[in-house]
């Protein structure tokens, strides 16, 4: 691996097996959100160090707040979404939101983020 790290090692501190982190490695399985994050603090790199080569957007993002003038349509949305995502905010959204079981609260988060979303937006349009 690129890191001076071996599979069997970075296996070990992920509690995977090597084949599991070989096939991560290959593209055969994807990689959620918060895994990635663990691969990163374990070979202390930054998140956005996976996605380098993926587009050309900026290199560190901190947080939604620095991403949101990128996700207004822009041709890289998806690498956009993706960084939004691999923020620590984003992750702690996504640990948060999967772990609301009942499917009706989850909609009306949902609809508030999106509201709340929506805001942001006319209030950027005005200023």
């Amino acid at each position: 691996m690129m890191q001076g790290i071996s599979q069997d090692k970075l296996g070990e501190e992920l509690g995977l097996t090597f084949q599991q982190v070989q096939k991560y490695e290959k593209g055969v399985n994807r990689i959620g959100a918060s895994r990635l994050y663990e691969i990163a603090r374990i070979l202390s790199v930054p998140v956005q160090f996976f996605y380098d080569d993926y587009g050309d957007g900026p290199e560190t993002l901190i947080g939604f707040a620095e991403t949101q003038r990128n996700l207004s349509g822009g041709k890289d949305d998806r690498a956009d979404f993706l960084a939004t995502l691999s923020t620590p905010e984003g992750m702690q959204l996504c640990r948060a939101f999967a772990k609301i079981k009942d499917y009706q609260v989850r909609r009306k988060v949902l609809d508030l983020v999106k509201t709340l979303g929506d805001e942001v937006d006319e209030g950027s349009e005005k200023g």
